[in-house]
C-alpha cells in the first residue's frame, strides 16, 4: 500500500485488533435500526448509529471527529505539536499522513462529520478530505477570523473571514458554519450578537454554508441564543464531559430539544484528564483508558439532547474504539456507573490549570 492514505504496519495491526473488538461488542447492542433516511447519509455503515443534527436534517454518526490532535506526538514519534497550528518542517509529512489516515478510518467506520475550529485544523482536514469531500460533513470555524478577535465583530468582517478561509482551504462551502464565540458569550454586546446572526443568515443565503450555529462555554447565554435566534442557531457546540449531569430544571438541553438545535459535545474526556496513560499505543494503561473512553461515550450518548460527542482522535485504534462504544449496550450497568464515577473523580483531580473552567460544566 502506498500514497497519502497508506497506513503503517503498526496502524494496520491496531486497526485490525480494534475491528475485532468492535465485532465482539456488536453482540451486546444491535445498531442497524437506523431509519431509511439515515441509510442514505454520507459514509453510511450499518454498524454505526446515526442521529439527526437537530433541525438541519443532516444524519450524522453518533460519534463524530473533533478537530484537535492532542498527544499526536505519542503516535507519530515527534515532539509535542501545537494543537492550534500546523507543524513545521520535519514532522509535517508524518502529521498529515496521520490526519489522512484518521479521516480514512473514520469513513471506514461510518463516522461522517469532522469539526474544525482553528485555521490549522481547517487546513489539515481540507487536505485530508481531498478527493473524498463528499464522504464527510464539515463543521467549520476559523476562530482566528471570528468574533474572539474584536476586529471581527461585524457581519462584514465575519463574511470576509469566511470567504478567505474557504479560499485558503479549497473548500467550496461548509456544511455547518459555527462561529467560535467568547468563552463567556454573555460578554458579547447585543450589537455584536446581531452582527453575528446577520453574518450567519447571509452566509447561508449565499450558499457559503448549509447550516449555522455557534460555540461557547456560557450555558445561560447559549440558552438565550437558541431561544432568541432559532433560525440561525441550528447547531451548538458546548462542553459535556464523562461526569457532567443535566440540571433538573432550566437546562440548556431543554431549550435545545424544544427548538431542535443539534448539540455536538466537546471535551468528552476533559482534555484527556479522564485517562491514566498518555495515549502511547503500548502504554501500560492503554487497555484501561480504552475502556474509560467507551464508558464515557456510552454515558454521554444516553442524554437524548446530545447529537454526538466529538473527541479528538490520534490513531486508527482510537477511532475504532469509540466506534465500538456505539455498538455496546447503551445503559451503563451499576458496576459500570460506579467505575465511571470513580474515574470522573480522578479526572477532576488531575485537570490541568488551564482547564479548571471545565468544573463549571459538572451540571449543564
Amino acid at each position: 500500500m502506498s500514497g497519502k492514505n497508506a497506513l503503517s504496519r503498526r496502524e494496520l495491526i491496531e486497526a485490525g485488533a480494534a475491528a475485532g473488538m468492535a465485532l465482539a461488542a456488536s453482540s451486546a447492542f444491535a445498531i442497524d435500526t437506523n431509519p431509511p433516511a439515515a441509510r442514505r447519509t454520507r459514509s453510511y455503515n450499518p454498524d454505526m448509529e446515526y442521529r439527526q443534527l437537530g433541525k438541519t436534517g443532516l444524519w450524522v454518526s453518533a460519534v463524530c471527529l473533533g478537530g484537535h490532535w492532542k498527544r499526536i506526538d505519542k503516535v507519530i514519534g515527534s515532539q509535542p505539536i501545537d494543537p492550534y497550528a500546523l507543524p513545521g518542517a520535519g514532522v509535517a509529512d508524518a502529521f498529515q499522513q496521520n490526519r489522512d489516515a484518521i479521516i480514512g478510518c473514520c469513513i471506514e467506520h461510518g463516522i461522517n462529520l469532522v469539526d474544525a475550529c482553528t485555521g490549522g485544523e481547517i487546513m489539515a482536514y481540507s487536505r485530508a478530505l481531498k478527493g473524498r469531500r463528499d464522504r464527510m460533513f464539515v463543521s467549520y470555524s476559523w476562530y482566528e477570523r471570528e468574533v474572539r478577535d474584536e476586529r471581527n465583530r461585524t457581519a462584514r468582517a465575519l463574511l470576509e473571514g469566511l470567504d478567505q478561509g474557504l479560499k485558503d482551504s479549497g473548500l467550496d462551502h461548509a456544511d455547518v458554519w459555527r462561529i467560535t464565540c467568547l468563552e463567556k458569550g454573555g460578554q458579547h454586546t447585543q450589537s455584536e450578537v446581531e452582527e453575528l446572526v446577520q453574518a450567519l443568515a447571509t452566509a447561508r443565503k449565499q450558499g457559503k454554508c448549509r447550516f449555522t450555529g455557534i460555540s461557547s462555554h456560557d450555558r445561560p447565554w447559549l440558552k438565550r441564543m437558541i431561544e432568541t435566534y432559532p433560525d440561525q442557531i441550528q447547531v451548538v457546540l458546548t462542553p459535556y464531559t464523562a461526569d457532567s449531569e443535566e440540571m433538573p430544571e432550566d437546562s440548556l438541553f431543554q431549550a435545545a430539544l424544544k427548538h431542535r438545535a443539534g448539540i455536538l459535545g466537546i471535551k468528552p474526556f476533559a482534555s484527556n484528564s479522564l485517562f491514566r496513560g498518555d495515549s502511547s499505543p503500548d502504554g501500560p494503561d492503554a487497555e484501561e483508558d480504552d475502556r474509560r473512553a467507551r464508558l464515557a461515550i456510552r454515558y454521554i450518548l444516553s442524554n437524548p439532547a446530545i447529537t454526538a460527542p466529538i473527541p479528538g482522535l490520534v490513531s486508527p485504534h482510537q477511532v475504532a474504539n469509540v466506534a465500538a462504544a456505539v455498538r455496546e449496550r447503551r445503559a451503563l450497568k451499576p458496576k459500570e456507573r460506579a467505575e465511571l464515577k470513580a474515574a470522573g473523580k480522578e479526572m477532576w483531580a488531575r485537570l490541568p490549570g488551564e482547564y479548571q473552567w471545565l468544573k463549571e460544566w459538572k451540571y449543564v
